[in-house]
């Protein structure tokens, strides 16, 4: 694989001056153009030692405006990254729409140098890369560009490279005992990095293998190849948007919705059809005493839990979903009393900000992941994509399909990672939704509930139930499973949500204090 970069290939100075003036102008005008289009560009940079990673990102940066790129390097996680999913220093530093990311010993370094070092077996490897290939079809999926670039040189050129830093004084100090025992390493790290690339590397998501022993070759190859790709995506984005114009027959009429208007297109009506909410038994209840009774058992019980989890590292995420007024904050709430204050942090979730639609629908999540020890809820969440998004036509039919398996390898990270992950639908019949609204309207203290939005959505409620009916088969996994609430009745549906996630944790503790 490496052959075709070992070959000397290098580029004169006179050449590299003629191209170079072009290229920097192009860089700089698709640049600009990209700042309105609705996705990033992303480029990787790995390789072997002393190739010039660092020497083309510094190169692009000059070469375009820095204020819209972002850089990023990478090296041994900090304790608050330890806490988190593995891929959690990534997501959070996606850059958004319409910039340019540019990322150092990126999420390919630990699985490579772990296989190399043999901290890791080669289907744990293969797992590690099966992962990388689904979080950048994620990313891809989106429209984001992804450009993956492998510097290259071969063992001789790099040792030839480490003598001459080491001869310069001002580079001596980049040349250590590790570095030459790296270069001993060679062979392994290769082989590793050959599977790698092969394992990930896809029409929308590319590796690119550029010989680095020649700054000025490596230089122009690198930006013409950012060049052409940019081009390319910003060409289809213009495409897409014509063919949009086109199928709404060549007026101001958008997917979207109406020009000038936030308001989507709503998607047809659809069938009622029994549906996995049909089987609740919504009759049932708890009487006051019993309720009392269960409830302080209950919350005493998660309340010795959830400190043995803190002070254990063990962290969950709570989240809650469910028709308007089916008693989500009620539950919530409840469940919150029997946890530190301090511990627990809230996340109402509401239609995303600029910030927030400027990146994927899932970046705002994986920020919001708590750290070692702490609970995380959510009062809504990503399922939004698959819900309402869907529903009301925010999100189109390609979008939210694809939402299923990006929500499941999302969540298969978390639970990996040793999250304890719950997820509760609170149902509720149409009638006793209708009872509760109309007391709503009059109750003071709680009129400010009821929107007309509430009303609009109840006259979906099929459209609705069946979207919840795909969400529910589509996304309880044997990781992630769904707790379907019966909560016509608030006192047993309070009970529930906490018994359950007291069961979750008490579960996940038992595996911690097994572990070796």
């Amino acid at each position: 694989m490496f052959e075709t970069a070992e070959l000397g290939r290098s580029l004169s100075k006179d050449r590299f001056e003629e191209l170079e003036p072009t290229l920097r102008v192009e860089l700089l005008q698709l640049q600009q153009a990209l700042r309105k289009a609705p996705f990033p560009v992303i480029l990787v940079f790995a390789g072997v030692d002393a190739a010039g990673k660092g020497e083309t990102v510094n190169l692009l940066n000059q070469w375009m405006d820095p204020r819209f790129i972002h850089t990023r390097a990478y090296s041994k996680p900090s304790d608050e990254e330890r806490e988190r999913p593995e891929l959690w220093r990534y997501w959070v530093s996606l850059p958004e729409n319409g910039r340019f990311g540019m990322f150092q010993s990126s999420w390919y370094s630990k699985p490579i140098l772990d296989r190399v070092e043999g901290r890791i077996d080669d289907a744990a490897f293969e797992n590690h890369l099966a992962r990388i290939a689904s979080f950048e079809k994620t990313l891809t999926d989106d429209h984001a560009v992804v450009l993956k670039f492998w510097m290259h040189m071969s063992r001789d050129a790099q040792k030839a490279r480490y003598q001459e830093l080491e001869a310069d004084p001002l580079e001596a100090w980049r040349v250590t005992e590790q570095t030459w025992a790296n270069l001993k390493r060679y062979d392994g790290f290769v082989r590793a990095a050959e599977h790698a690339i092969r394992r990930t590397s896809t029409g929308l998501a590319p590796w690119f293998i550029v010989e680095g022993v020649d700054h000025r070759y490596r230089s122009v190859t690198v930006a013409t190849i950012v060049r052409d790709a940019v081009r390319s995506a910003l060409d289809a984005y213009e495409r897409r948007e014509a063919m949009k114009a086109v199928h709404n027959g060549g007026d101001l009429t958008t997917l979207e919705g109406p020009a000038g208007s936030d308001a989507p297109a709503e998607s047809p009506s659809m069938p009622h059809l029994p549906t996995v909410l049909d089987s609740l038994d919504l009759e049932r209840s708890l009487d006051k005493r019993t309720y009392r009774k269960r409830l302080k058992k209950a919350k005493a019980r998660l309340a010795v839990l959830a400190r043995e989890a803190r002070d254990r590292g063990v962290s969950s995420v709570l989240v809650f979903q469910g028709w308007d007024a089916a008693g989500k904050g009620g539950a919530i709430k409840r469940l919150a009393d029997a946890l530190q204050a301090r511990d627990v942090r809230m996340h109402a979730v509401s239609a995303p900000n600029d910030e927030e639609r400027a990146h994927h629908y899932l970046w705002r999540f994986w920020r919001r992941l708590p750290r070692a020890g702490r609970v995380a809820i959510f009062d809504r969440s990503w399922y939004g994509r698959v819900l309402v998004e869907r529903v009301e036509g925010f999100a189109a039919d390609a979008e939210w399909h694809r939402a299923y398996a990006e929500i499941n390898a999302f969540e298969e990270e978390l639970v990996d990672h040793g999250i304890v992950l719950v997820k509760y639908w609170l149902h509720i019949s149409p009638d006793e939704q209708l009872r509760r609204f109309q007391e709503r309207e009059k109750i003071p203290w709680k009129a400010w509930k009821l929107t007309e939005e509430d009303w609009r959505n109840r006259d979906r409620w099929h459209d609705y139930e069946l979207a919840v009916h795909d969400m529910i088969g589509r996304t309880s996994t044997r990781v992630a499973p769904w707790t379907l609430v019966e909560a016509n009745d608030k006192q047993w549906a309070r009970v529930k949500v906490i018994e359950t996630y007291a069961d979750a944790l008490e579960a996940r503790l038992a595996e911690v204090r097994g572990a070796p």
